[in-house]
């Protein structure tokens, strides 16, 4: 799609100052083309027409100059015609929140840099959100899981040293596939971690972890640099290979359920916080920004301690 000036300059933007990953970035640039699609499809429409997804022009179609005039008159009118075409449309209250948030983003900056004078999308609140909990696997499902690689052969090492350190350090499987060999520090005993927004943080390792990624290192070779976790042929193991392999493993070790490699990172801090952590250094731990994004496994654990209440006082209605 032709992309009007200013959506460019936000995306180079994003990338040269924000560090923000190429997904992310494709994310935005996605919600902002749609965002463009529906300036143009509304100014070619009968007033108070009711728009779907559908409805909106295709990509070649699209005028980068005249909507780059469109972008920079965005009334919060404009926005709330948007948000009532997505649900028109089916959308989830979490798809509409992101895609909210990216134009909030994008009005924030042409804002900062003198293209408009103020937001419009400042004074549009966003949908209240329906709270899910994570899938949490109990601690005899992760120790059932870990013992499934076969950890005589190098890929089944290579395996059990991946399930031991996403589970060990709470890491996103980006985190996990963008280790290198010299993220290990010393003794092997932490990770550093690249996080969302090219952040750092030190992650600390278990022994089982430890010990699972000595062993593959070993029988890898002993490598000083490059990807941390390789496939057959010696490159970077990708997010979906790992996702592969995981499945295999849930298959072999009988777990039920859907499993994906950030449920581990949600058992890690349930497990964490029903071991007595605190949220903060939970927060920590898992690289969020911000502690409300931590609370949400506070439910889990709340959860948990009233099963256990019901389960064992005298006087609770069983």
């Amino acid at each position: 799609m032709p992309r009007p000036d200013s959506v460019k300059q936000f995306m180079e933007y994003l990338q040269a100052e924000r560090n923000f990953s190429a997904h992310t970035i494709r994310c935005y640039g996605a919600d902002l083309e749609q965002f463009v699609r529906f300036l143009q499809t509304r100014a070619c429409s009968a007033p108070g027409a009711e728009l779907t997804v559908d409805d909106l022009v295709a990509p070649d179609e699209i005028d980068a100059r005249s909507v780059e005039r469109k972008l920079l008159e965005v009334t919060p009118a404009d926005v709330r015609a948007q948000l009532a075409m997505m649900r028109t449309s089916g959308y989830s209250k979490t798809t509409v929140a992101r895609k909210l948030a990216t134009l909030r983003s994008f009005y924030k900056y042409l804002a900062r840099v003198g293209r408009v004078e103020a937001s419009p999308v400042s004074v549009i609140r966003t949908p209240r959100q329906d709270k899910r909990l994570p899938r949490c696997m109990d601690v005899g499902e992760i120790k059932a899981l870990l013992v499934a690689p076969d950890t005589d052969t190098l890929l089944g090492a290579r395996d059990r040293a991946i399930l031991e350190t996403i589970y060990s350090a709470g890491l996103r499987i980006s985190e996990l596939t963008a280790l290198n060999v010299e993220d290990l520090e010393e003794f092997s005993e932490a990770l550093r971690i690249r996080g969302k927004g090219r952040k750092e943080r030190l992650a600390p390792l278990g022994g089982p972890a430890v010990t699972a990624l000595g062993r593959y290192i070993e029988m890898r070779g002993r490598p000083r640099r490059g990807a941390l976790f390789v496939n057959k042929a010696g490159t970077r193991l990708s997010a979906r290979s790992v996702r592969r392999r995981l499945d295999k493993y849930i298959q072999q070790a009988g777990i039920a359920g859907h499993i994906s490699p950030h449920t581990l990172r949600h058992s890690f801090a349930t497990h964490m916080l029903n071991a007595g952590a605190d949220l903060r250094s939970v927060q920590e731990m898992l690289g969020h920004a911000s502690l409300s994004t931590t609370q949400v496994y506070t439910h889990l654990t709340t959860r948990r301690l009233k099963e256990v209440y019901e389960r064992s006082h005298p006087l609770a209605e069983k």
